[in-house]
């Protein structure tokens, strides 16, 4: 079974600020590529929490469907 999540997400390096968030210190949300078992995600206020490792296809269509305005805001 994959694991869905990263208990210390500081211990993996490369995260990028997602580009919808801003520069206070407001919501935040990063994500990081290349990790094996999918898109690893945390919230940048808690570099030492968890991270939530999405299914790469999932992430890709999440994506799509925000680019796309599927989602209101």
């Amino acid at each position: 079974m994959t694991e869905h999540t990263i208990a210390d997400a500081s211990t993996l390096s490369g995260w990028r600020k997602s580009s919808h968030s801003g520069n206070e210190s407001g919501s935040c949300v990063e994500v990081l590529g290349g990790h094996r078992s999918g898109v690893p995600v945390r919230d940048s206020k808690n570099p030492h929490g968890p991270a939530l490792v999405i299914p790469t296809a999932s992430w890709s269509t999440f994506v799509t469907s925000v680019k796309g305005g599927t989602f209101p805001g």
